[in-house]
């Protein structure tokens, strides 16, 4: 069983009484309303496209930049190539299946990736496609062993997909043949979504649902090492969660990585043992810059913390319970957007909130893309927005 990771601030936003998933005891969740400020600097807008809306449907899908395009794509099965700087459409096309009699929509979910080849993106009913980047026609499309919740992960001849179902394999780019394929064991209950994995020295780095971090050889699928960084403990099972889902950062010869319910780690990529450990539990990916890891916690707490032995350095409280995205580093402020579809800019420096602006209304669930000195940003409703500081 899937949980959304918006749980708490969703279905069940106000009161948790009466549930025994959580215990018998009545939970409030307080959610924080968005903070004022006085913005620092002008945010402008750069430019707006659209893809048909998600608005309705948790999805992380969000946009992916290559070579001066951005590779967007709906839930429904549309996929667009953008033109980086001006917003207009390059091509577009869709994926969902319709006749005279019945229509069938893709249920992207997967995110987008490309490379010098192709697009890809993978969907809730067990298949990723591969386009060709110029045009956008299918080059093919494959059944795979699950959902796939996490971005489809290109290296070299090879994509990476790591599945619903605990599943990770390896296929080939040009084909989608199968080539290998191991499973993770997968607790009865789990938040929905998984971890992106990570290609470094020929390795998939990534984070499965039992609260540990596994390096596998793309080559052939065989294991490198694991560790676990987050335990389940509590009297709750809510309490008992510890996927990781982050996207694991390597930098040198560190692996940096967070877990629900577990700690923030630096593991050495040779062997996975841990160099740090730092008790902070998260379903994010986080942001880095030359000293700092940017985490948001899974109370949506923004926190800096230092690389060299985790050492908290600042502290951000005031999103409580917000849903924010996933971070990123534009210039020195750290953006992140929230479910009223506000895109917030604090200082990386000191966690001063400088600046915000209300992107769209439907909400903003999936993480932010910094290029080209824009950032671009997916709201719910389908809607891709270019902004940049002046």
């Amino acid at each position: 069983m899937k949980l959304s990771k918006y749980l708490f601030t969703g279905v069940f936003m106000f009161s948790l009484a009466g549930c025994s998933l959580f215990g018998g005891e009545e939970e409030i969740v307080q959610v924080s309303p968005s903070p004022t400020v006085n913005n620092q600097f002008p945010i402008q807008q750069v430019w707006r496209n659209s893809t048909t809306g998600n608005t309705h449907i948790y999805s992380l899908l969000g946009p992916i930049n290559y070579d001066n395009a951005i590779y967007a794509a709906s839930r429904s099965g549309q996929v667009k190539a953008i033109d980086l700087s001006s917003g207009s459409t390059l091509w577009d096309v869709n994926l969902s299946q319709s006749t005279l009699f019945s229509s069938k929509t893709a249920l992207f979910s997967g995110g987008v990736s490309a490379d010098d080849k192709y697009v890809y993106v993978g969907s809730e009913r067990a298949v990723v496609y591969a386009l060709d980047r110029q045009d956008g026609k299918t080059v093919w499309e494959k059944t795979v062993k699950g959902e796939v919740l996490a971005r489809p992960v290109p290296s070299e001849d090879k994509l990476i997909i790591h599945t619903a179902s605990g599943i990770l394999q390896g296929l080939n780019r040009d084909t989608g043949d199968n080539l290998w394929d191991v499973s993770f064991e997968v607790p009865a209950l789990s938040l929905r979504g998984n971890s992106t994995p990570t290609i470094a020295h020929g390795a998939a780095i990534v984070g499965d649902d039992n609260g540990r971090v596994n390096a596998y050889y793309i080559n052939d699928g065989q294991l490198i090492w694991q560790q676990r960084i987050s335990q389940p403990s509590g009297s709750t099972e809510i309490a008992k969660l510890n996927d990781v889902d982050s996207t694991p950062v390597v930098e040198g010869n560190l692996v940096y990585s967070v877990g629900y319910n577990g700690s923030v780690v630096a593991l050495n990529l040779s062997d996975g043992q841990p160099v740090w450990r730092k008790e902070l539990g998260s379903i994010h990916s986080f942001a880095v810059d030359t000293n700092r890891l940017f985490i948001i916690d899974q109370n949506d707490n923004v926190q800096a913390i230092a690389k060299n032995g985790g050492s908290e350095l600042w502290t951000q409280s005031n999103f409580a319970h917000r849903q924010l995205t996933d971070p990123v580093i534009y210039q020195n402020y750290v953006v992140f957007g929230d479910f009223e579809g506000y895109l917030y800019w604090l200082n990386a420096e000191n966690g001063e909130l400088a600046a915000k602006t209300q992107v769209s209304s439907s909400g903003l669930i999936s993480k932010p893309l910094v290029v080209d000195n824009k950032v671009i940003v997916q709201a719910k409703n389908g809607d891709i927005y270019a902004f940049t500081k002046n």
